[in-house]
């Protein structure tokens, strides 16, 4: 699944086409979306909020979630059909195997810009207090919500529990405050890392725990889970990180 980062690459990747206030002139693709309603349409901006990627209008919303095997092409095409194509005058938008859909609302009534971990809005101290307004959650849950987080997704939980050095399993409730700030902090320092090394290519390169069989601090295998709520994947060393509970 996309995470934060690679929206934001996106993003960036079609503001340099300078299609803002450019008129959609061809929309295609298998979603069921009202199609004729974008038809025409002048686009006012491009933005990310977490793993959403908003094509905004004067006064509604194109949201594209690219879920667990979404993908996008820049003026070219796979043989498979696209999920929606947006055709410009003089470029071309396609998206794959992505959740559509229209929203009633401009992108600013709709999204809190400051709970993103990747934007320039992001506000640290309100993930905290959301962090201790929920004392049962587990470390891992918490940073997939994306309430609390928005953007991140299970490589960035997997290596920020791994820097800080907090079990996955953890209570938030039982964590020290001094930790909690810890977890706020290297969530949004791994995202901009993430974003960097994503661009250079090298973003597997600089893993340590996500899908690595041994802990590079301790030199003894790793434990790999599927825990919390949402059973993602999780990969930790029980020597190293502690488990508050």
């Amino acid at each position: 699944m996309p995470e934060g980062p690679s929206i934001v690459i996106l993003r960036e990747l079609i503001e340099e086409l300078n299609l803002e206030n450019s008129v959609i002139r061809l929309v295609e693709g298998n979603s069921k979306i009202d199609k004729e309603r974008l038809t025409d349409q002048k686009v006012i901006a491009f933005k990310s909020w977490g793993k959403h990627f908003l094509v905004c209008f004067e006064d509604f919303t194109l949201r594209i979630h690219f879920m667990l095997f979404g993908s996008y092409l820049i003026n070219e095409r796979k043989k498979t059909p696209p999920r929606l194509s947006l055709v410009f005058d003089d470029a071309e938008l396609n998206f794959y195997a992505c959740s559509v859909a229209i929203l009633d609302q401009s992108a600013d009534e709709i999204y809190d810009w400051s709970d993103d971990i990747m934007s320039d809005s992001w506000n640290a101290a309100k993930a905290l207090k959301k962090l201790k307004g929920a004392p049962k959650m587990l470390a891992c849950d918490a940073l997939l919500d994306q309430n609390i987080f928005a953007g991140s997704g299970n490589i960035i939980k997997n290596e920020v529990l791994f820097r800080i050095m907090v079990h996955p399993l953890s209570v938030i409730g039982e964590l020290p405050e001094a930790k909690l700030k810890e977890m706020v902090k290297e969530t949004r320092n791994y995202s901009f890392d993430f974003l960097h090394w994503k661009k250079e290519f090298t973003l597997k390169k600089h893993w340590l725990a996500h899908t690595k069989k041994m802990c590079p601090r301790c030199l003894i295998p790793f434990h790999k889970e599927y825990l919390g709520k949402s059973k993602r994947r999780s990969y930790y060393c029980e020597n190293c990180q502690k488990r508050y509970d």
